[in-house]
């Protein structure tokens, strides 16, 4: 099996808010951005693509939002080979990985000391 066209691309972005209702109110009427609400929390929002279907990122709750910046997601084919070229290339692995509702993934930071993550669906 080859690996697609997403493999290892950036694929969604969570940004840290401390309010998930004032972040929809201002993205909605600011850029008509659309929401898909996760968890018993809720402690997450999703933020639905230009389609309405696909997600493009997602609204992490975070009392201290100002701690951390934005979270960029890659998106990957094979998530422990992923996760062996990080630990290879000199990454630290930070948290994971783990399973969420639409797959796995881990974070990690980078030799900078840069969060991100990668993601696979689940089955992957």
């Amino acid at each position: 099996m080859g690996e697609s066209t997403k493999h290892h691309r950036l694929d969604y972005l969570e940004l840290p808010v401390d309010d998930l209702a004032a972040a929809k109110a201002f993205y909605g009427a600011a850029f008509g951005w659309e929401f898909t609400d996760y968890g018993p929390g809720p402690d997450y929002v999703g933020i639905k693509g230009g389609d309405g279907e696909d997600e493009i990122g997602g609204f992490r709750l975070d009392p201290d939002a100002t701690s951390g910046g934005p979270l960029p997601i890659l998106f990957s084919d094979d998530l422990d080979g992923s996760l062996q070229a990080v630990r290879i290339a000199g990454g630290e692995i930070a948290i994971g990985p783990y399973d969420f509702p639409g797959g796995r993934r881990f974070h990690f930071h980078d030799p900078s000391g840069n969060e991100l993550a990668v993601w696979s669906p689940a089955g992957a």
